[in-house]
């Protein structure tokens, strides 16, 4: 990791690569150094982690992908904006390391005008954004009333370059026939930077991974998941019926696993997992379970 600063005048071009990773037959996971897998999503620009696909047909829809990090400094977030791939080599299980790139925060547009630069204005939309996700009964009221207000200003999301950037390095560890990808982010100087959380995200499309299970009982399906409740259970899975697989996470030491499901229009359309940690957390590792329920 290195220390964040100011975007360069000429920023480092990162070469274009994709690797594949086999998990089980007609099953595999692919990262790509290009983000912009659907262009039709806002979140285009964000840099995609692993993304699951089933017989060629990719299932992240609007989704980040298994181990993205985003940075929370105060109401700032910032997400990654370019990778790097290094495949390392690692016997029987397949590894990487990815060198992300965070640079990038979420910015709201109009039509035709270019992104709004006020501070007011991104720091009452990010308290409410922060409201919708710890008040559960006010999120339908609030949602709407969001969604009405976009249409009405014509306003558009966008992910600008931030007045921060920085570099986290994650290992990748996929063992093909068993489902199991270990995630690992290498660094522990985020307190100084002035980072005051670090998210790790693990999501895959909505409209396929609908249902939500945990070892506790819970069983929840497509609006009865919430956008980010926290889980009790000692480990949660997402299911998509509809292939037959599903993929799960644990409570991992230190951190604190929370659900998550959205689909709004061609806005969002999510479903998975993200975990919180502190920044003064020197180390964050966990296992993600990939399995055939059929």
């Amino acid at each position: 990791m290195v220390d964040g600063h100011p975007l360069p005048a000429k920023a480092k071009i990162i070469p274009y690569m994709r690797i594949d990773l086999q998990l089980f037959s007609g099953m595999t996971l692919k990262i790509d150094s290009d983000p912009a897998t659907d262009l039709s999503y806002p979140t285009a620009r964000i840099q995609k982690g692993l993304i699951l696909l089933y017989e060629g047909e990719e299932l992240c829809e609007e989704a980040v992908g298994f181990g993205v990090p985003i940075l929370m400094r105060g109401l700032q977030t910032i997400f990654p904006g370019e990778v790097n791939l290094t495949p390392i080599d690692g016997g029987s299980a397949r590894r990487i390391r990815a060198t992300y790139t965070m640079n990038l925060e979420e910015k709201i547009a109009r039509a035709g005008t270019g992104a709004i630069n006020n501070q007011l204005f991104y720091a009452v939309k990010n308290r409410l954004a922060a409201f919708i996700r710890r008040l559960p009964w006010l999120r339908g009221a609030l949602t709407h009333s969001s969604n009405i207000i976009r249409s009405t200003l014509a306003w558009e999301t966008t992910y600008e370059p931030a007045n921060f950037v920085t570099q986290l390095s994650l290992n990748y560890c996929v063992h093909p026939g068993t489902g199991k990808i270990e995630v690992e982010l290498e660094g522990d100087d985020f307190e100084r930077l002035g980072i005051t959380e670090i998210i790790m995200m693990n999501e895959q499309g909505a409209r396929t991974f609908d249902h939500y299970q945990d070892s506790d009982g819970v069983s929840l399906v497509g609006m009865e998941i919430g956008c980010w409740d926290q889980v009790k259970a000692g480990e949660a899975a997402f299911i998509d019926h509809t292939h037959q697989i599903s993929f799960s996470l644990p409570q991992v030491n230190g951190g604190i696993l929370y659900r998550g499901r959205e689909l709004i229009g061609k806005r969002l359309a999510w479903s998975g997992f993200g975990y919180s940690f502190p920044p003064s957390q020197n180390r964050i590792r966990y296992v993600i379970t990939v399995k055939k329920i059929s």
